[in-house]
């Protein structure tokens, strides 16, 4: 069964597997890209929390810088104080690229930004007064507690940023655990609907299997019948064969003792009233004596005719000689009548009498067939017993047939074989094209002793 009959038979289970592999699919992709853009988010909220961070550590580092500057008048303090500043500035632009699309935050980064640059104003100013040698204004500014109100202001709306960035992070793992679920559910739901289409794909294989078996076993039954019928008939055919043959044989051997007992006694009475006559006719003209003769001699002629047809009919030579010499006369007859060599290897065998009569026939059969179709030139007669069965063959040397090739006029051999098998024997035919013929037979022994 191909790809094409198995859809065919199993369209709705293929329809339906059809369906749940697209719809798992669209599930696959919408629950990826939803929970790519959810991690995108989380992704952002991760870097601005990092970047607040960063904005803090920038100003505590640029007022580190501060003091440890205006403490030791190092110039390598002002480089982490640099450091920090940049920090810091970095820090803004992230928080506004991350911020910058929403418009209810537009005051919380103004105002960080207005702290920052206060706070980073502050420590600048303090640095400028310091180089300017103005050490009171310094120590003012730096003991002022300026810083420590707009570093408080700075933490306040870094942890408002924070509690805001940590709702985000709250909704996107509610996003992502619905989505998760929803793949979950989705694989499940198509695992069961695959199943489902698994299931009535089997389900219809099954009932195709099980018309299947029933189809061969409604065949085999039906081929069984068939069998048994061609058996019947061939068994009926047989024994009506048999019959006919049998029916033919007695009409022949009927005719055969009507020919013998009639006619020959009338022919015998014709030649011994002829015999009687010519003493009578010692003093009549010549003609007559020659007219006489000539009847005598067409007597002579009818009864060799007689006895041939007679022969011809039941040969007698069968019943009081026994098959062998029978079947070498015919030989020796047939040999010089159609003019081939004859090669007789013949052993007694032990057949009833009707079988003694099947194979008389054929070997007749095979000879006509021999010169009138094969046109052979030597015929061999081979009889004996093989393995305790009785074997007789018939084999010439002529054009041949191919056995295979339906034959219009092949009665000749269908008689033969159902002969054969009447008598519970097999017939074996073997020829080919310019290879001659054979006609083999083999028979079951008779338990009685054939003289």
């Amino acid at each position: 069964m191909d790809v094409l009959s198995v859809i065919k038979h199993s369209r709705i289970a293929f329809l339906l597997a059809f369906a749940a592999a697209l719809v798992m699919l669209l599930i696959s992709e919408g629950s990826y890209w939803r929970s790519v853009d959810t991690l995108d988010d989380l992704d952002a909220t991760w870097s601005v929390r990092v970047s607040i961070r960063d904005l803090r550590q920038g100003l505590l580092e640029a007022e580190s810088g501060q003091r440890g500057y205006l403490l030791t008048q190092r110039k390598e303090f002002l480089k982490p104080h640099a450091e920090g500043v940049e920090r810091v500035r970095a820090a803004l632009d992230a928080i506004d690229r991350h911020y910058g699309g929403t418009p209810e935050m537009a005051a919380e980064l103004a105002e960080l930004h207005r702290l920052s640059a206060l706070r980073l104003g502050e420590l600048a100013q303090t640095i400028g007064l310091h180089d300017a040698g103005q050490v009171d204004a310094t120590a003012f500014l730096v003991l002022s507690g300026n810083g420590r109100y707009e570093m408080e202001a700075l933490r306040l709306i870094g942890v408002r940023l924070l509690e805001r960035e940590q709702v985000d992070v709250a909704r996107g793992r509610r996003v992502l655990d619905q989505t998760l679920f929803v793949g979950r559910v989705s694989v499940a739901a198509m695992s069961a609907l695959g199943l489902l289409a698994l299931f009535m794909y089997l389900r219809q294989s099954y009932a195709l299997n099980m018309q299947k078996l029933e189809l061969a076993r409604v065949v085999q039954v039906e081929r069984e019948r068939l069998e048994v019928e061609v058996l019947q008939r061939t068994m009926e055919l047989t024994q009506l064969t048999h019959y006919l043959q049998s029916a033919r044989e007695d009409a022949r051997a009927r005719l055969a003792r009507n020919l013998h007992d009639d006619l020959g006694a009338l022919l015998t009475s014709a030649k011994l009233d002829a015999a009687r006559i010519r003493p009578r006719l010692a003093g009549s003209p010549p003609g007559t004596l020659e007219l006489l003769a000539h009847l005598v001699g067409n007597l002579n002629a009818g009864v060799a005719l007689g006895r041939r047809i007679i022969e011809d009919l039941r040969p007698s030579a069968l019943g009081n000689l026994g098959l062998v010499p029978t079947l070498e006369i015919l030989a020796r007859e047939f040999a010089q009548d159609a003019g081939v060599s004859m090669h007789c290897t013949l052993e007694p065998v032990q057949v009833n009498q009707d079988a003694e009569l099947m194979v008389y026939r054929l070997v007749q059969e095979a000879l006509t067939n021999a010169t009138k179709y094969a046109r052979a030139k030597n015929v061999w007669i081979d009889m004996g017993t093989r393995d305790g069965q009785v074997s007789v063959s018939v084999r010439d040397d002529g054009v041949g047939f191919d056995i295979e090739a339906p034959r219009i006029a092949a009665y000749g051999l269908l008689g033969m074989r159902f002969r054969v098998e009447a008598e519970g024997g097999v017939l074996t035919l073997k020829s080919a094209p310019d290879q001659g013929t054979q006609v083999q037979v083999t028979l079951p022994q008779s338990t009685a002793t054939q003289g």
